[in-house]
């Protein structure tokens, strides 16, 4: 498994007319289904008079929790295709939000497909994306004496310190790419007297 991912650092926003009905759409970065569900509250108030507040999204480095959801419109016609382009974008922690607003004419699935997936495509292309690292936490206790071998390996191994405690037992959080964890994990392990979890 890589440890990199995409995701998108600015919100994006799309626009596609068909037959007189808007589509108006926008990708945001997003980390949990919360952040999701206050989103898409947003939405509904702000857009209320609009038919259908459609949408899809993915979250975590692996991928593998995301929803797609058609708002009233037929099934498959709009949740499905809007994934598609997250997915085709190959990103995650992302929300793509398409408001159709209804323009008198019957688009058809075929048409509705087209058009939700065009919209998402627009928002996605117009976000900044941004690679991230799937980092793994290491916790290491040790007794203050050994504080200069343990910043030897910090400064050599270029973690992220999350959070740090210097006293009598000294303890810090280190966060570090996932492919670099173990060997992290061994090296302070070697300094012998410390804890790593």
């Amino acid at each position: 498994m890589s440890d990199t991912y995409t995701t998108i650092s600015t919100v994006g926003e799309g626009y596609y007319t068909e037959k007189r009905s808007k589509f108006l759409a926008w990708a945001h970065h997003v980390e949990t289904a919360d952040e999701v569900k206050l989103l898409l509250a947003d939405y509904r108030k702000k857009y209320y008079d609009a038919r259908h507040v459609c949408y899809a999204y993915m979250l975590g480095p692996g991928r593998t929790d995301y929803r797609a959801n058609d708002d009233g419109e037929p099934s498959s016609t709009a949740g499905k295709p809007i994934l598609g382009q997250i997915n085709a974008a190959e990103l995650t922690d992302v929300l793509v939000v398409v408001v159709r607003y209804y323009g008198g004419v019957n688009l058809g699935t075929s048409g509705l497909i087209v058009a939700y997936r065009e919209a998402a495509a627009l928002a996605i292309a117009n976000a900044t994306k941004q690679q991230r690292l799937v980092e793994e936490t290491v916790s290491y206790d040790f007794p203050y004496p050994m504080m200069n071998s343990v910043m030897r390996v910090v400064k050599d191994m270029q973690p992220r310190i999350v959070s740090q405690t210097f006293d009598n037992t000294c303890q810090l959080q280190l966060a570090i790419r996932r492919s670099q964890a173990e060997e992290l994990r061994q090296r302070l392990a070697k300094l012998s007297f410390g804890q790593t979890t």
